[in-house]
């Protein structure tokens, strides 16, 4: 008895509607993601049991490196426009457009005013290996307010509803984020959060 042949058929699956799919989710998540803004200087922060997240709007972030440098800066380019020319009237600072594009184009302010000219005249490569060696300083002007408190309230003026986040490395000097923190309390800043990793189950 003869064998009957099964006659074989070609399997096509249409993979347009999942090629659609894919293309509708690259775009809904480019579209709704959140981009981190590079830091200056690299900080790693200390480990802590609070699950608190810090909001991610209307957030003045203060960067404190390892070496007790400071930078400040928020993640809206209004306050900071607002910010830069504060600081700049205030002390009578004048940049032209290069420098303000280069100062709206940076993660934060951390240059001190009397060399924020300069700073910001640097092309933009040189400009993040200048301002690890500068930060904000901390020291009183003629026994009024520090050059950190003037940034701080030009921040309050620009937004007075921001809120107030410091990031400090687990190697920061202790007396450097004491310092920094006192300077807050003269202003009555004293509400703010700190900025740790989640510490895991196996580090307890």
């Amino acid at each position: 008895m003869a064998k009957v042949k099964i006659q074989k058929k070609d399997i096509w699956i249409d993979m347009t509607p999942m090629s659609d799919v894919m293309t509708l989710l690259l775009c809904f998540f480019m579209l709704t993601s959140t981009f981190l803004t590079p830091e200056p200087i690299q900080v790693t922060a200390p480990n802590s049991v609070s699950e608190i997240k810090v909001p991610e709007s209307d957030v003045l972030n203060i960067l404190v490196s390892p070496q007790g440098k400071i930078f400040l800066g928020t993640d809206n380019k209004n306050y900071m426009k607002a910010m830069m020319e504060t600081m700049t009237d205030k002390f009578g600072i004048s940049l032209n457009a290069t420098q303000q594009k280069h100062f709206l184009e940076d993660a934060m302010a951390g240059a001190p005013m009397s060399q924020l000219q300069a700073y910001l005249s640097l092309e933009p490569e040189k400009m993040g290996e200048a301002i690890q060696q500068l930060g904000i300083p901390t020291d009183s002007i003629n026994g009024g307010k520090s050059e950190f408190q003037e940034w701080v309230t030009a921040a309050r003026d620009a937004n007075p509803d921001i809120r107030i986040a410091i990031k400090c490395d687990s190697k920061t000097p202790y007396k450097t984020v004491k310092a920094m923190m006192s300077e807050l309390q003269d202003m009555n800043e004293n509400r703010y959060q700190l900025i740790t990793n989640l510490k895991t189950a196996s580090e307890e």
